[in-house]
């Protein structure tokens, strides 16, 4: 088992080890003995995971006893104050209050709105992450950032809360399917292409497993004996960016290469592209269109897309510049009429610039230009 922490308004430890499901009950338990614990988590991963017969619950369950459960639907769709509501009424009927813990066990969703209601229910209660998806383990389980989905956008209502614990269990990981592998990567490879160009280098030994494989994509992935630790640099980037920035107010802005034109991907689609793919075309994008503005050196753009087709991804927005634009004016990273656009200058290294928004439509054409010739 390997342990990081991070330190900023509220200090908390992430444990990253094989195995780690099956002790969650010994590990959690000092952290709140006399407490009720409420597992938040949705359909697909309750099948995976939940239920009394399943090691986790057995394990929690001898070792804090007062264990419930919500289950919501799977799927972005489920990230909305309707369901925000009812976790918050099963919480009160049955009486939770400031001593209690909940417990995200799921993806990005579930690690969300499971933040989200932690922070408002009661103005505040104790929460603990355990990611069982690899894009959740390396991004949004790390951070404090928690929130919902509003009709106008995504994740525009949330709050800063933190959780108390994190733990990781790379085991689950073979459950999943090449898409949400690489959705995954996709957050990695932007934590490499942002601060730890290693990590590209890593990624980058490993293609010649992968492309033109018969065999599941998880398959070709589960050898890779540096996984755990490729998740441990990805984890390290934000850990530091997050105790340097933590309300985002400056570096902490650089997590979001790729995601001003990825959200907006993810918007036009309905979220039929998922986060990480969107993430994976915005980044390419950006790469791309700051090229041709001038703002960095050529090579980038190339680098991200030849590594993200050899590990299978489709590259494809499926949108125009026109409607990508639109989709991104709703973008928190918006200020008045500029937003905030995070651009590679090489591996390892990217820098914040301020657009005008009457100039983002010409530079997402840049990169979709390069893209989609």
């Amino acid at each position: 088992m390997q342990t990081l922490s991070i330190h900023c308004s509220k200090s908390y430890n992430i444990l990253i080890g094989q195995g780690l499901l099956d002790q969650a009950g010994e590990i959690i338990s000092p952290l709140c003995p006399d407490s009720k614990m409420c597992v938040i988590t949705d359909s697909n991963v309750k099948d995976l995971y939940g239920g009394d017969n399943n090691p986790l619950y057995r394990s929690l369950k001898q070792a804090v006893h007062k264990v419930f459960e919500y289950v919501f639907p799977a799927g972005e769709a489920s990230k909305t104050m309707t369901t925000i509501e009812g976790i918050l009424d099963f919480l009160a009927a049955h009486h939770f209050d400031r001593n209690d813990v909940l417990i995200a066990l799921g993806g990005g969703v579930t690690g969300d709105m499971t933040g989200f209601a932690a922070a408002i229910y009661m103005r505040g209660i104790r929460f603990i992450q355990i990611p069982t998806t690899l894009l959740a383990c390396v991004d949004s389980s790390i951070g404090g950032k928690t929130g919902v989905d509003l009709p106008a956008g995504k994740n525009l209502a949330g709050a800063f809360w933190h959780p108390e614990l994190v733990v990781i269990d790379p085991a689950v990981f073979a459950t999943l399917t090449p898409d949400l592998w690489r959705d995954g990567l996709a957050e990695m490879i932007k934590a490499g292409m942002i601060a730890d160009a290693s990590i590209l280098q890593d990624l980058a030994v490993q293609t010649e497993t992968v492309a033109g494989q018969t065999e599941p994509f998880a398959d070709s992935l589960d050898p890779i004996r540096n996984l755990t630790s490729l998740i441990v640099k990805a984890l390290q980037v934000k850990a530091a960016i997050v105790e340097a920035d933590e309300r985002e107010a400056g570096q902490r802005q650089l997590l979001n290469f790729g995601h001003t034109i990825g959200h907006a991907i993810e918007e036009c689609s309905n979220f039929a592209i998922s986060h990480g793919h969107a993430v994976a075309i915005g980044s390419v994008l950006a790469a791309a269109g700051a090229e041709r503005l001038g703002w960095s050196s050529a090579g980038n753009a190339d680098l991200l897309r030849d590594l993200l087709l050899k590990y299978g991804y489709d590259l494809d927005p499926g949108f125009d510049a026109p409607a990508l634009a639109n989709a991104a004016l709703s973008d928190k990273k918006r200020r008045g009429d500029q937003i905030t656009i995070v651009y590679p200058v090489r591996p390892g290294n990217c820098k914040l610039k301020l657009l005008p928004i009457d100039d983002l439509q010409q530079f997402i054409a840049f990169g979709l230009d390069y893209l989609m010739p």
